[in-house]
C-alpha cells in the first residue's frame, strides 16, 4: 500500500501538541494594525487550539502527525 500524502498547506499552518491538540496561529495580526486595539493585538499573539470537529479534519490532512 502506498504512503499517504500530507497536505503541505495544513502542515505549515498547524502543530500537534503532546496531548494531541492542534495549535494554530491566529489570523489578523499582519497588517492594518493601527485601527486594532492594543488588547485585540495582544490576544492575537497567543496561539489558538482547534475544536474537536476541526481536529478530526486536521487528522485527515496530517496523517503522520498523530
Amino acid at each position: 500500500m502506498p504512503k499517504m500524502k500530507t497536505r503541505k498547506s495544513a502542515a505549515k499552518r498547524y502543530r500537534v501538541t503532546g496531548t494531541g491538540k492542534v495549535k494554530y496561529k491566529k489570523q489578523g495580526s499582519r497588517h492594518i494594525l493601527t485601527k486594532k486595539t492594543t488588547k485585540r493585538k495582544r490576544n492575537l499573539r497567543h496561539s489558538g487550539v482547534l475544536s474537536d470537529p476541526e481536529t478530526k479534519k486536521a487528522r485527515i490532512m496530517l496523517p503522520y502527525k498523530f
